[in-house]
């Protein structure tokens, strides 16, 4: 795995052994069951979380079609964008913050052999003084949401 970080973006990449579009059938993934994007246990806390501040927490349930589309909801996530002939993901979070957090979920051919890259991003676009405290306060949560949830999805991407 290779990790990359800045203020405001954490980036995780994995090279995978299975084809481009088997990963992506997964890794975007709208039918009923445990999904990386809702269920990983960063995203069930933040949901908790989201709860208690006021927020609607995890409230949306998956769409129950074969692959999320853009304009869907699910868990506190709003799909701005769902690529699936360049496979990209964007997820923006639906939650209590000062600013705004996408996730974006890209996959890629490459990788090992006929494999593929899963690369994976978590931004926060800070608003006004609280959210420019917050980006600080935030970045090593971020990391550690990005890694587990990176780990998560690359494990999806690869079930037989």
């Amino acid at each position: 795995m290779r990790r990359r970080t800045s203020l405001t973006v954490s980036q995780r990449s994995s090279d995978l052994a299975v084809p481009v579009t088997e990963a992506w059938r997964r890794v975007a993934a709208a039918t009923p069951g445990s999904r990386w994007y809702v269920d990983a246990p960063p995203f069930v806390l933040r949901g908790a979380i989201d709860r208690a501040l006021g927020g609607a927490g995890r409230r949306w349930p998956l769409p129950g079609r074969p692959l999320l589309e853009t304009g869907d909801v699910a868990g506190f996530w709003r799909v701005v964008e769902a690529d699936h002939e360049q496979h990209r993901l964007v997820l923006e979070a639906a939650v209590r913050a000062p600013g705004r957090v996408r996730m974006t979920t890209t996959v890629t051919a490459g990788g090992r052999g006929t494999g593929c890259t899963l690369a994976q991003e978590i931004a926060f676009e800070p608003s006004g003084a609280l959210g420019a405290a917050y980006l600080w306060a935030d970045l090593p949560a971020r990391e550690a949401v990005l890694e587990v949830a990176h780990r998560r999805a690359a494990a999806e991407a690869t079930a037989a």
